[in-house]
């Protein structure tokens, strides 16, 4: 029954909008840094050249609505993102759990740091700013990421205070943390031998610094105030190394912040909501699970009086 229940949700979300708003640009100001890279393309669910970030609304079910909202960053190496597989499908799924969530379109290596890192703080800031317009607690904003979009997730987690991270504007002094972090198969360190030299290149540049490494070694930078954290890895992943999560949770645990690591045995890089994964395709009940027990499931005095 869980599996056919998967198979239709993850049929639905390739076919319908899902009531999904018009995209939202996060620099209505004008981007900062702007180039001129020429078009947008997409192909086969996934999107690269981002010139022009923005997000993607996608509403809990009416239902269900529990007021929590998740800031979704799809993975694609920083060079592109999956946007449907690690995307939408992930919000279909929030969807179902009273969760709504906003699909981040954010700068790519064509930018490259801090760009990316500038865009994910500002959606958390933008959401936040705008809680009462769509029904959401303030106290409840969540960010999940895959692959790269695990590393820009876990880097809102830890440097949302970081002045790479703001640009000026008045939004600046918006509260950017999130209140707590999924990350499935993440990249983390920036430095051998478990760094994904793809994402460290088109990231940092094919020549980075000691100190850029060491800021987007993102378990060198967790402290008391990264929030509760899931993890999601498997040992079969031959393209970003187990021990990313490992030395992410190693982190969180020394700094005293909760955290849980679901580690599987099978699975490939990649495999976001896919079947065929042995154990590691129910992850989506074991995050459930964890949701629950963290209260992010449990809905606000908001969405009860509605």
């Amino acid at each position: 029954m869980k599996r056919l229940f998967f198979t239709l949700l993850l049929t639905l979300s390739s076919i319908s909008s899902h009531a999904q708003s018009s995209a939202i640009s996060l620099w209505p100001e004008g981007v900062p840094g702007a180039k001129n890279i020429g078009p947008e393309q997409v192909a086969d669910g996934r999107t690269s050249n981002v010139s022009e970030p923005n997000l993607t609304f996608y509403p809990a079910a009416a239902d269900r609505k529990n007021g929590s909202v998740v800031i979704i960053c799809p993975g694609g190496g920083y060079v592109r993102l999956s946007t449907l597989r690690e995307g939408e499908q992930y919000a279909h799924w929030l969807s179902t759990l009273g969760v709504s969530s906003f699909v981040l379109k954010s700068r790519l290596a064509e930018f490259g740091h801090p760009a990316p890192l500038q865009d994910v703080l500002r959606a958390i800031r933008l959401v936040r700013s705008s809680a009462a317009q769509y029904g959401i607690d303030p106290n409840r904003i969540g960010v999940m990421g895959s692959s790269a979009g695990g590393h820009l997730a876990a880097s809102a987690g830890t440097l949302f205070d970081h002045p790479l991270g703001r640009t000026g504007a008045a939004l600046d002094g918006v509260n950017a943390r999130p209140d707590f972090m999924i990350l499935m198969y993440p990249v983390i360190t920036m430095q051998d031998p478990s760094v994904h030299a793809g994402s460290r290149k088109a990231l940092l540049g094919a020549s980075p610094s000691a100190e850029s490494m060491q800021l987007m070694s993102l378990e060198k930078q967790v402290s008391s105030t990264t929030p509760p954290t899931l993890l999601i890895h498997t040992q079969n992943d031959k393209t970003v190394p187990v021990e990313n999560s490992i030395l992410f949770y190693q982190a969180l645990t020394k700094a005293g912040v909760p955290a849980e690591m679901l580690l599987f045995e099978r699975g490939t890089h990649g495999m976001a909501m896919r079947l065929g994964n042995g154990n590691a395709s129910e992850w989506p009940h074991r995050a459930e699970e964890w949701l629950r027990d963290k209260k992010i499931l449990q809905a606000d005095s908001q969405s009860q009086g509605k």
